[in-house]
């Protein structure tokens, strides 16, 4: 569930910073009912932790070049604490008219700080779920650019700090020590996800849409870029198992048609495949048992043994300066 707030202008802030600068005595109206009485006004604590988690900062300083960023790529960050408190401290010297009223902020900006790092786990937070609390940490994140953004728009992210080794993870609640908060989930674009965890992940799963029954092929890089073959695992028709060593059985689709299947070709292909245990013709239900799949799930850095490698991995840079510079030239150079 997202909090929303109303967008404040400059002037917003000046009127509302005032409030900030005069000697702080609790009433009941600074009763926060997740972490009690406060010293900063709601509505600018909401607006200074969405301001600190992007919302609102244009895409061009998130990912500068498109090189960065190209299709089918995921890109996994840190967020720098400076830049975001720098954000802050910007937004509330718009309300400091003279040195008093700078120094007065500044004496007050240790409790600003606390209450916008609490305030910071109340942007997203899941119904039900207890309030996390403390002091904030690091925050790292990732960019995704898939096709599987626009094609599955309710994509669920988890991330945790060990491989629970369970079957069903995702019943595990955000609160759970063993998990780590999502701070942000948003789609940028039709096909770019961003996301921002409450500290340093060593598993994310990134997984479809857990709604209802599901029936889909599975695609296998070809080895040509962004090119894939569409298979299906062959199950025995009366025990719902896969056929022994998990044959793979290619999956055509119409001529002139790209998406849509062959059903006859598909149907024959499976026929053939003795260990199906299917008639000379495959009914309905036989049909849908082939079909029948359960939700794709990508996971990175499985720090178990003879896994993938771990998440730590992937915080490199993978462009090399010399082709970004190229790049930046071809842009700015007339």
């Amino acid at each position: 569930m997202n909090i929303t707030t109303k967008n404040l202008t400059a002037r917003d802030v000046l009127q509302i910073g005032v409030g900030l600068f005069e000697t702080f005595t609790p009433t009941d109206a600074d009763q926060d009912e997740n972490l009690g009485t406060r010293v900063v006004p709601r509505e600018v604590a909401r607006f200074l932790a969405r301001l600190r988690l992007l919302v609102g900062v244009p895409f061009a300083y998130l990912v500068p070049d498109s090189d960065l960023l190209p299709p089918e790529s995921i890109r996994f960050f840190y967020l720098d604490r400076a830049w975001t408190d720098a954000i802050v401290q910007g937004a509330l010297s718009v309300s400091t008219m003279n040195t008093a009223d700078r120094a007065q902020l500044e004496s007050l900006y240790r409790f600003v700080r606390n209450e916008v790092d609490e305030e910071e786990r109340l942007v997203r937070l899941p119904g039900g779920e207890a309030v996390q609390q403390g002091p904030a940490g690091p925050v790292t994140g990732f960019i995704l650019r898939s096709r599987a953004v626009s094609g599955w728009p309710g994509l669920h992210v988890r991330a945790y700090r060990q491989e629970l080794g369970v079957a069903d993870d995702a019943s595990i609640p955000e609160s759970d020590p063993r998990r780590i908060k999502l701070l942000r989930m948003e789609r940028l674009a039709p096909a770019v996800m961003f996301v921002l965890f409450d500290g340093i992940p060593a598993v994310v799963h990134i997984e479809e849409p857990r709604q209802g029954v599901q029936f889909g092929v599975r695609l296998t890089p070809t080895g040509t870029p962004n090119q894939f073959q569409a298979t299906v695992v062959a199950r025995d028709a009366t025990t719902a198992n896969n056929v022994a060593g998990d044959a793979m059985v290619n999956v055509p689709f119409r001529a002139g048609s790209p998406g849509v299947i062959d059903l006859q070709r598909l149907n024959k292909s499976l026929i053939n495949i003795a260990e199906t245990k299917i008639g000379p013709d495959v009914d309905a239900a036989e049909f849908a048992l082939e079909m029948l799949r359960f939700p794709y799930r990508q996971v990175f850095g499985d720090p178990n043994a003879g896994g993938p490698a771990p998440i730590g991995l992937v915080f490199k840079p993978t462009i090399a300066m010399a082709a970004l510079k190229t790049s930046f030239e071809k842009v700015l150079l007339p």
